[in-house]
């Protein structure tokens, strides 16, 4: 007697092989939908927008006028921004994480934090912006500045630099840790030595991900006071702003249709510095890989 039908086995690789085929083309027909959205946005914002992109509209302020607008201030004010924003969120996050990850004792109140910090990832901004409004500008009362746009985008992203340091220091394997104690170390050098910087990839990857939306985000600095339109440069974190993100919004409210061309002009702006500040990113991160 046969131990293996060999026709019934012949049956279900057929059906495994037509379902690895199936799921192969809707893996593929989901990339190209993805890619097809993306490059239609490309081409919509660069057909619209590089006639008007020139060294007038990098080194001038805005103005009523859709010729003369400029982003200049829209620039600068975002750099400010993200001064105040990655090294209290990276601090703070990753800080936050080692004390979860590495020294926390299990139970139901750690878990209660984790849960709420994953649930905190997926709040709407404008939740973030009223309370970033409540804390520094009324309660605190630093008014509408750099410092407290900065700080309400820290209080945006915070969560997800928490959450992926937290996975990338789960997954430094235990047996380093082991071999750290038995040679002697303590948590705190075994953490600095070994686990951070078995980690350090995967928390940048995250901090990359969260600045990258903290760039980009109007509702929050629409609550916090960032201006619409002004025509001085923030000297320190205590002047009043504006970004990139309200500049643009502003361009398509305006009545004139040309200032649908300088905001395509503006998002292309946008996007560069992005790509820019997560280049230098990945590179930092990269170094650090090479290292390990």
């Amino acid at each position: 007697m046969a131990l293996v039908n060999k026709e019934t086995v012949s049956n279900k690789m057929n059906s495994r092989i037509l379902k690895n085929k199936i799921a192969k083309v809707i893996f593929f027909i989901a990339t190209i939908i993805g890619l097809l959205f993306l490059g239609a946005l490309a081409y919509r914002i660069l057909t619209q927008g590089l006639g008007s992109l020139d060294m007038d509209f990098l080194t001038g302020f805005t103005s009523q006028s859709p010729d003369r607008a400029g982003i200049k201030a829209g620039v600068i004010g975002s750099l400010w921004l993200m001064s105040v924003t990655a090294p209290v969120t990276l601090v703070i996050g990753v800080a936050t994480a080692i004390y979860l990850e590495e020294y926390a004792k299990r139970g139901k109140f750690t878990r209660f934090i984790q849960i709420n910090l994953q649930n905190l990832a997926g709040v709407p901004s404008i939740v973030f912006g009223l309370l970033g409004l409540t804390i520094f500008v009324y309660i605190f009362k630093t008014g509408e500045i750099i410092l407290a746009g900065g700080l309400t985008l820290g209080l945006l992203v915070l969560p997800v630099i928490v959450v992926a340091a937290q996975e990338s220091i789960r997954s430094v394997p235990n047996e380093l840790r082991e071999a750290s104690y038995g040679m002697g170390a303590t948590k705190w050098q075994t953490v600095r030595r070994i686990v951070l910087p078995a980690a350090i990839p995967g928390i940048l990857t995250g901090g990359i991900l969260a600045l990258s939306r903290a760039i980009g985000e109007t509702a929050p600095l629409l609550l916090v006071g960032a201006a619409t339109a002004i025509f001085t440069l923030p000297s320190s974190i205590f002047d009043p702003y504006t970004a990139m993100p309200i500049q643009i919004y502003s361009w398509t409210k305006a009545p004139q249709p040309e200032f649908e061309y300088v905001a395509s002009a503006g998002i292309i702006v946008l996007l560069v510095i992005l790509l820019l500040l997560n280049s230098i990113a990945v590179f930092i991160r990269n170094k650090f890989s090479k290292r390990l």
